[in-house]
């Protein structure tokens, strides 16, 4: 509601309750806190309207020594959208900007003062404003020294004056969290800590998937500026808690679950383009024993029900450097075994211990009359490229599974910018994208699912070492589909689009989920897109 012109006097110690006003908005709680951290080096900004007799602001000076280039510019610029008294008044400040005491910062401030005021204030420009004053406590000083003649007067703030907006304007705090990464993408670390710690100072119960979300996404970037204080996630990636959790996401999220399935369907239509054959190999690198059992158990009971009437042989080979199953597994992979044998399905294991950069035909077991699919899916964005090292793993992989001949490979990955990308594209990136999820879960799965809350735990850890850790530290690599194709295209893969069989299989599972608009499922550049509120979350894809 617009709000009449008036013009409202604050007691000096007023100001901690103009802020306190503010702090269920921590974007704006942020921006307040900088202000009021900053006016100790600023000078006085006087927003007066036409007419009111104050002396002109002074003559534009030299730009502050510290203030970069791009600010310039985006100051500039800002100012030629402002009144003629919004840029004097900047002017006014650029005369203290060679004092010793003005913030690092002060550039970014005026940027973000000017941004406001630019995006949605058109009554600026009018001469119907209204403005708001605030005393800001009278032994606050300023650094500004105006010359007169040899000696120089250093002046007390009188007032700061603010204008009303007719609709409220903050920065989101998910703003004030890609500035932080800007910051420290810079080099900028005390800013970075500045923003950081204005966001912490906000109450957050974690009591919904905005809060948690930005519990982590703080948690991320203090482990990036400071690692000792605040350990990033790393070999907890690689521990069977982990492994539970992701297995929780997978059976949880059907943004994992689906793309699992469309790649088993993928598999099952190559091996019914050779009838000649009943046999089926499919080769895995496994990373988490118990959710290649769950995605095994799925695949042979499709393939019972594809070839009724015949018995068929699936023969599953995993690839990894050393393997750690223990007797637990193997009970595990016997019953599955029995269970398989009851739906007319011969399964058959094979562990080949091997670097994956040694992969080769001569070290996986074939018959020559097998149809041979190679399961990549959710594998890929875990191994480091180029980006890491001049081994270049990733690439070096998809050469040699390439060189084993399949039919067919499937490759299901989530559908994030995360890789190369700038660090604060990525912190954007993830923002999204880990909103995505976290708004699902809590939309749709109760808050006392045991496994929810597995899930939500494996989440942090990939949010968290995504944005935390560099070089070999950082596991987490998601590409989105089109990165995906270029690497297969180098490797010397074609795109095998999924055929209207899969998407025919895949129907009974999609009623499950069809009954809320938010979740969507498409078919677009030959993948299978699965997402949710129109953000692709994970794509399936097939290629020979």
């Amino acid at each position: 509601m617009a709000r009449s012109p008036k013009t409202r006097n604050f007691r000096p110690t007023s100001t901690r309750f103009f802020l306190a006003s503010f702090a269920y908005d921590p974007g704006l709680f942020c921006l307040c806190q900088k202000a009021t951290h900053s006016l100790s080096s600023l000078s006085s900004l006087i927003i007066t309207k036409q007419g009111t007799g104050l002396p002109s602001p002074m003559e534009r000076s030299a730009w502050p020594k510290n203030l970069s280039s791009s600010s310039k510019r985006a100051i500039e610029e800002l100012c030629g959208q402002n009144p003629k008294k919004l840029r004097d008044a900047f002017d006014a400040h650029s005369q203290t900007g060679d004092h010793p005491r003005q913030p690092l910062f002060a550039g970014d401030l005026i940027v973000s003062v000017l941004g406001s005021f630019s995006s949605n204030t058109q009554s600026l420009s009018s001469g119907s404003e209204s403005y708001e004053v605030f005393q800001v406590p009278s032994n606050a000083f300023v650094s500004s020294e105006v010359s007169k003649g040899s000696e120089s007067v250093k002046s007390p703030v009188e007032s700061v004056k603010l204008p009303v907006q007719r609709s409220p304007v903050s920065i989101s705090w998910e703003q004030s969290v890609v500035e932080a990464a800007t910051a420290i993408y810079e080099g900028r670390v005390d800013v970075a800590w500045e923003i950081l710690r204005c966001l912490s100072a906000v109450p957050n119960t974690m009591s919904n998937s905005k809060q948690k979300l930005m519990g982590y996404m703080l948690s991320a970037l203090k482990s990036r500026v400071s690692p000792i204080d605040y350990p990033p996630p790393v070999a907890e990636l690689f521990t069977e808690d982990h492994v539970s959790s992701v297995r929780s996401l997978y059976d949880l999220s059907p943004f994992f679950g689906l793309g699992f399935l469309a790649a088993n369907y993928a598999i099952l239509e190559a091996a019914s383009e050779q009838p000649s054959t009943n046999k089926l190999h499919v080769i895995y690198l496994a990373i988490g024993w118990e959710e290649e059992c769950l995605d095994h158990l799925i695949l042979f009971y499709m393939l019972s029900v594809r070839q009724a009437g015949n018995r068929s042989t699936l023969t599953i080979t995993t690839v990894q450097d050393s393997f750690n199953g223990g007797q637990g597994f193997m009970m595990l992979w016997d019953r599955l075994r029995d269970l398989a044998a009851q739906r007319g399905v011969r399964l058959q294991l094979n562990i080949v211990s091997q670097k994956l950069s040694e992969l080769s035909r001569n070290s996986v077991v074939f018959e020559p009359d097998e149809v041979l699919a190679v399961n990549l899916a959710f594998k890929l964005h875990r191994m480091p490229d180029e980006s890491v090292s001049a081994e270049n793993t990733r690439d070096e992989l998809l050469r040699r599974v390439k060189g084993l001949a399949p039919q067919v490979v499937t490759l299901v990955e989530q559908e994030m910018n995360g890789n190369t990308a700038p660090f604060p594209m990525r912190v954007g990136e993830a923002l999204a994208y880990y909103e995505a999820l976290l708004e699902y879960f809590e939309s749709t799965v109760p808050r006392d699912n045991s496994k929810r809350a597995m899930a939500e735990e494996g989440l942090i850890r990939k949010l968290v070492n995504s944005v935390a850790c560099e070089g070999r530290d950082r596991v987490e690599r998601c590409e989105v589909f089109e990165e995906w194709r270029a690497r297969m295209g180098m490797a010397g893969f074609q795109l095998k689009p999924l055929g209207p069989q899969v998407a025919e299989s895949l129907k009974p599972w999609l009623g499950c989920w069809a009954w809320d608009p938010r979740f969507t499922v498409k078919e677009e550049n030959g993948g299978f897109c699965f997402g949710w509120r129109g953000r692709t979350l994970t794509v399936a894809s097939a290629w020979h």
